[in-house]
């Protein structure tokens, strides 16, 4: 007979992971913001994935990958073709299930965040695939 399954506490280094996580997609909140948009969800889970940022602005919708990295160069990288299709297989699951945004436009992009630099917002980053 087993025991009852205990939850182990994450390590340090991923607490640390996650807070560094949740500020940068403060950041890139604070970036769309300032473009006039309202943020309509943040860490959305689907079945097929995460969206970081679902943002909306007159009759567009923007599903945002935020990358933060120690340099712009590399956070633009970490956004793979695999990440991109997991981001537009989720981006469907969240539309299904909010009707009223089925006939406004929509665009995938990119908010990149490394320290000492601006947040670097890359509008139509890539296409649902």
């Amino acid at each position: 007979m087993t025991g009852p399954t205990r939850k182990t506490e994450p390590s340090p280094a991923r607490r640390a992971a996650f807070a560094r996580g949740v500020d940068a997609e403060a950041a890139a909140g604070a970036v769309l913001a300032t473009q006039g948009f309202a943020v309509l969800a943040t860490r959305v889970r689907t079945a097929r994935g995460e969206i970081d940022l679902i943002a909306r602005r007159d009759d567009l919708v923007v599903f945002v990958e935020v990358k933060a990295r120690a340099r712009l160069d590399t956070a633009a990288e970490a956004v793979s073709p695999r990440q991109r299709r997991r981001i537009a297989a989720a981006a469907e699951i969240y539309l299904a299930g909010h009707p009223e945004l089925a006939g406004l436009d929509m665009r995938f992009d990119a908010i990149l965040i490394a320290p000492g630099a601006p947040a670097l917002h890359l509008p139509g980053a890539f296409e649902a695939e």
